[in-house]
């Protein structure tokens, strides 16, 4: 991603949670949190049950770096919930660190988050006024609470219905209530959540790559605004359409960046999507260059849909002299996997070489030659600049850069660690003055309409707002894309089936 190692939109959370027959959970959510390290590298976590007690451990750091054999043996029973946390709301700390877990009257509770309420502070607020004494600052502990408290007058189906009527925002969840596992998702469907089927047993995950690590197969996606409680026995599942809406809000960029290429997200193979946006890229904007190259990694599969809507254009040509043969599609900057975000650069010296240190051309794809470098987004630019800087010392004679989405020129409420609007650089820049900045020869990006046609999506079914600044959430200050409006806070629901 061209916004920068350590200064672009960064992986919210992944949750995963599983119920079987006949073994311990926690390997296997150990394993399904391996397949969701992209989403989070805080913290990592898990919370199993084995009828009796609740089991969990927490740690910093990566999954490998979270959790020893020993810890895993501890953690008993054979239904459990995982997470992986990349902090947006609440403190880089451990009393963040997920799932976050809390016994009561009603028994215990697990719970699992990925996304961003719009209206914690007000739901906290309200539970502060009720007795409840917080011990994070964030989001998810509200939920919790919230959930908890509704336990105590109802069944879990109840519970949860009610705590969705009182909390606005993103949040796809795997919550565990004593023995019994749930997965929810919100009723915009901003964040994706799925349920898979293991040999003997049942799983739920932000993406089907943790399925896939499990042996397991993917059954759907959990639709918005549904619940999905496993049988604690792993035997099957059941549903519960708690809330329908007539727009869903998909956030794009899970399609974009954040989802692994592997994975199946609202019926599409992540990859086959970043291919089709570069296919959509060509057609709006292709440029005939020598060779097409990716930014290392996040845009490879845009380059390579690019590269053969390209070649596909040239065969079908009318101009003899571009008709024939493939756009060449090739590696032009070299990725070192062992460069930290954590590398010192206390001069603009040492800054310049970390892109250096990260990034190198091979010089035979690009020297005497024109290039078209495409990447999935922009976000502050600096490294935008770099990069394109790096081709010409390399030789490129032209250096043309597309991007596989619109100018980011929001931020995102919605759980994507994103940069503030003075941060970003398309926020109060055209597309020519960004140009300039970064010292291409052009640059254009993929419109929203074609967003939605790779996508399959009508564009009233997308969460758009950092590439519109309209937003389908209630948040202070923003506009709003739909009829929305946040829930009430300050007194308790009258009926459980309110």
């Amino acid at each position: 991603m061209t916004a920068g190692w350590t200064a672009g939109p960064t992986e919210k959370c992944g949750v995963v949670g599983v119920a079987l027959a006949d073994r311990d959970a926690a390997r296997p959510l150990y394993y399904a949190l391996y397949a969701l390290q992209h989403r989070g590298q805080e913290s990592a976590g898990i919370v199993t049950h084995d009828g009796f007690q609740q089991y969990d451990h927490v740690g910093m750091g990566l999954v490998g770096d979270a959790f020893t054999e020993a810890d895993l043996d501890g953690l008993n029973g054979r239904v459990g919930i995982g997470h992986v946390r990349y902090p947006t709301a609440g403190s880089v700390d451990s009393s963040c660190a997920q799932p976050f877990s809390v016994s009561f009257k009603s028994g215990s509770l697990g719970l699992s988050h990925n996304g961003n309420l719009v209206n914690a502070e007000e739901v906290r607020e309200d539970l502060e006024g009720l007795g409840h004494a917080f011990t994070s600052d964030g989001d998810t502990e509200v939920i919790a609470h919230d959930l908890a408290r509704n336990l105590l007058d109802g069944d879990l189906i109840r519970a949860v219905r009610r705590t969705m009527g009182r909390i606005h925002g993103s949040y796809a969840l795997t919550v565990m209530h004593d023995d019994t596992v749930v997965g929810l998702r919100d009723p915009a469907g901003n964040r994706p959540l799925c349920l898979g089927e293991l040999d003997g047993g049942y799983v739920l995950a932000s993406e089907s790559a943790a399925i896939d690590v499990l042996d397991g197969d993917l059954i759907r996606d959990v639709r918005p605004g549904e619940l999905v409680v496993l049988e604690g026995d792993g035997s099957g599942y059941e549903t519960y359409q708690l809330v329908e809406r007539e727009n869903t809000a998909h956030c794009f960029f899970e399609h974009v960046y954040f989802a692994r290429p592997d994975s199946v997200i609202d019926d599409e193979l992540v990859y086959e999507v970043r291919r089709e946006l570069g296919r959509e890229l060509w057609a709006e904007s292709g440029i005939e260059t020598d060779v097409v190259m990716p930014v290392p990694d996040s845009g490879r599969a845009f380059a390579s849909g690019y590269a053969e809507a390209a070649s596909e254009a040239r065969d079908t040509s009318e101009d003899t002299s571009e008709s024939g043969g493939d756009v060449e599609f090739a590696e032009g900057l070299m990725k070192n996997r062992y460069v930290g975000r954590t590398f010192i650069m206390p001069t603009q010296d040492a800054r310049e070489r970390a892109v250096k240190l990260k990034l190198n051309p091979i010089r035979s794809t690009v020297e005497g030659r024109s290039v078209t470098l495409v990447d999935d987004s922009i976000v502050r630019g600096t490294t935008s600049n770099q990069l394109v800087s790096l081709l010409y010392e390399a030789g490129a004679t032209a250096v043309h850069m597309r991007i596989g989405a619109p100018p980011i020129v929001a931020p995102c409420y919605m759980g994507i660690d994103m940069a503030t609007r003075e941060e970003l650089i398309a926020s109060d820049r055209t597309t020519e003055e960004i140009r300039e900045v970064i010292g291409a020869d052009s640059l254009a990006y993929l419109s929203i309409d074609a967003v939605a046609r790779a996508l399959d999506t009508a564009r009233a079914d997308l969460c758009l707002g950092c590439v519109t600044g309209e937003y389908p959430f209630d948040i202070d200050g923003e506009a709003t894309d739909r009829d929305v409006s946040r829930p009430a806070i300050g007194g308790r629901p009258a009926s459980a089936d309110d």
